[in-house]
């Protein structure tokens, strides 16, 4: 299982594909629907965000072991 910083640049992988153009932290934080001030601490602390990128996954009709598993 990977960890959050891959996952979120999984993310990021995920949605430049969409917009074209380069995907910050706080792009992920607002796709995710997390404050970036949270989202900034849950980076530093190395917690994973699970029940908001199940959420999106959902929503994208995305498979979540392609964001959780190598």
């Amino acid at each position: 299982m990977r960890d959050f910083r891959a996952i979120i640049e999984k993310l990021k992988i995920y949605v430049s594909d969409d917009i074209k153009r380069k995907v910050l932290d706080k792009d992920i934080s607002n796709i995710l629907k997390i404050n970036q001030a949270r989202f900034a601490t849950m980076k530093k602390r190395n917690v994973t965000p699970y029940e908001e990128i199940l959420r999106f996954c959902e929503a994208e009709k995305l498979s979540c072991s392609e964001i959780f598993f190598d």
